[in-house]
């Protein structure tokens, strides 16, 4: 019996299998950032095209997303007779928690879900044997350009959805729940600190790193045919969210352990 038998028999033992070859696609991105020659022109291409199809839909997101959290903290803010910090308790849940989540499930849902069919077509024309019979890297030629696109255009909408959403937010408290605009710039200014946007940005960058490794490895590795094509968009999409929930659950209990908060 050989050992891939043996281990199907096992529970877990596919998603373990599947989690170590995505674990090492990461790293062999990671190292073919640093190698050279650097397909700029792909890189270009790319940040154009995943900042084309995300960059409205993450602004409208942004705008109800922060007007949401504003009106949830200031109604619950107001039963608690703390009114005052209402600004500070919105635009920090926004920049430390809603702004990398949006800007993440969009870039995963249609720049990742792109970078995946673009993959996948090419896989199953048979162009990446292709390429690697000829001595070209795939990871090299077509990976890395792509993940340092969604990363780096997931930085750009993570500050984009973090204005947005704070705008929002401030106009919806002030017109619709009678807010101070001095109280709630005031309350901002003296509980935020630099390092929680950092910690924002930061989360985006990795964000954008999971959501286009996930996808590219979901791309080489599709099941036959067009139709396993479409499945793995699917899967690469799911497994996406599953990962970024995670993720950002483990970074923001480091950075609240490591990052002293910030008294008044």
């Amino acid at each position: 019996m050989s050992s891939r038998a043996s281990s199907a028999k096992i529970p877990g033992a596919g998603m373990l299998r599947e989690t170590g070859k995505l674990f090492a696609l990461g790293l062999d991105v990671a190292r073919g950032i640093f190698q050279r020659p650097f397909q700029l022109r792909e890189f270009i291409q790319q940040s154009w095209f995943i900042a084309s199809v995300t960059i409205l839909p993450t602004a409208l997101v942004a705008i109800p997303f922060g007007a949401v959290i504003s009106l949830q903290f200031g109604s619950l803010a107001k039963q608690l007779g703390a009114q005052s910090y209402t600004g500070a308790g919105s635009v920090l849940a926004t920049v430390q928690q809603a702004s990398p989540l949006v800007t993440a499930l969009l870039v995963a849902g249609a720049g990742g879900s792109a970078i995946c069919a673009d993959i996948g077509a090419r896989t199953i024309r048979e162009e990446i044997d292709a390429m690697e019979v000829l001595g070209v890297s795939a990871i090299q030629r077509l990976v890395v350009p792509r993940v340092l696109a969604c990363m780096l255009v997931a930085v750009l909408l993570n500050g984009m959805v973090s204005v947005i959403g704070v705008l929002g937010g401030y106009f919806f408290n002030v017109v619709l729940q009678d807010g101070t605009p001095g109280a709630y710039l005031a309350s901002f200014s003296a509980l935020a600190q630099l390092p929680d946007l950092w910690v924002g940005e930061l989360k985006a960058l990795i964000f954008g790193f999971i959501a286009a490794v996930v996808a590219a490895y979901r791309g080489l590795n599709p099941p036959p045919g067009p139709k396993g094509v479409g499945d793995a968009v699917n899967q690469s999409v799911v497994i996406t969210f599953l990962l970024l929930f995670v993720v950002n659950f483990v970074i923001t209990l480091i950075y609240l352990q490591v990052v002293p908060a910030k008294l008044d």
